[in-house]
């Protein structure tokens, strides 16, 4: 028998997998359209040598804001929208593992720290490489100095008008190759894996953490989408606190072309001292928060949408 207040998790053998899919891409794509401002931001934070461009968070979005109006908040973009990919393949990769780990344990943080680690290491091998090419899109502009390679002269944007998309993408891409060949493409994947799976497998046994001790304290009759909504964004902030080091380290060694992790990690406190770990911190929390709300609103919704119709009559929220 459930606990009264307690919050009912979905699995994935509840589920219309039809339904689950469709509807999955387009959350996806608006959660990713909301927070991409706030990830070029942090991206731009992150990789500037101590504050030569910019003090802050709100100090960067003005002046990129008014130097390259709303387009400069959404440079590399169109390429990042191919993530939606490794998106879906995470969802499914979660689901599945957590199913398979319940056939050895009932213990919730246990299931879901494997199976966010697990989702994690499934998706960042497919991100990685759009990530490589979206972040140097999003050093163009004022940040253009700092990375190795740059898109070309606005010659031909009167004669196209797809240009500043994937003609600029391409541009990225082909000197990316040039430079370093197939394996430039995957620069920072280590770092990628240190920083999102510790990232991934914190989040979800700290989300669900926080919703149950919210459905103690809330009133019996108080929606739990509500509690989840707000569970989302305190395990975001703690779980981007904990590897925000190792996120700015990620962001170094794959727009600067670096290769060691461990020297990248030595130099940057040498340079700019310990602090320097927290570089976009402010940003990534900022952007966490409402992408939290968007995914456990979105996702839950989701994955209520998508209950097996037989279920449904079964299930009270």
């Amino acid at each position: 028998m459930q606990q009264k207040g307690a919050i009912q998790i979905i699995e994935w053998e509840d589920l219309d997998k039809r339904k689950f899919y469709s509807l999955g891409v387009f959350m996806t794509l608006t959660t990713r359209a909301t927070v991409y401002p706030a990830s070029l931001i942090r991206t731009r934070l992150q990789v500037q040598k101590g504050k030569a461009l910019y003090s802050g968070t709100f100090d960067a979005f003005f002046k990129i804001l008014r130097a390259e109006g709303v387009r400069g908040l959404y440079r590399g973009f169109m390429v990042n929208t191919f993530t939606l990919v490794s998106g879906q393949a995470y969802i499914t990769t979660y689901e599945l593992v957590r199913k398979y780990v319940s056939q050895y344990t009932p213990s919730n943080t246990v299931k879901s720290v494997v199976a966010g680690g697990a989702a994690s290491l499934v998706a960042q091998t497919i991100t990685v490489p759009i990530d490589v090419v979206s972040q140097h899109l999003m050093m163009q502009g004022q940040g253009e100095h700092l990375t190795r390679f740059k898109t070309k002269p606005k010659m031909m944007l009167a004669a196209s008008k797809r240009k500043p998309t994937f003609g600029q993408t391409r541009d990225i891409t082909v000197q990316i190759f040039a430079a370093d060949g197939f394996k430039g493409f995957y620069r920072g994947y280590v770092a990628s894996l240190l920083t999102y799976i510790p990232n991934s497998a914190l989040w979800w046994p700290f989300y669900h953490f926080y919703a149950e001790q919210l459905s103690l304290l809330a009133p019996s009759e108080c929606p739990h989408l509500i509690l989840q909504a707000v569970a989302g964004p305190m395990a975001a902030a703690t779980a981007s606190t904990i590897t925000n080091p190792m996120d700015v380290v990620r962001a170094r060694v794959q727009v600067e072309g670096r290769s060691s992790v461990i020297e990248t990690f030595k130099q940057l406190v040498a340079e700019e001292g310990i602090w320097v770990m927290t570089k976009g911190l402010s940003a990534r929390i900022i952007s966490s928060t409402p992408t939290s709300v968007l995914i456990v609103v979105g996702y839950e919704t989701l994955k209520r949408l998508s209950l097996r119709s037989e279920l449904i009559e079964s299930r009270h929220w």
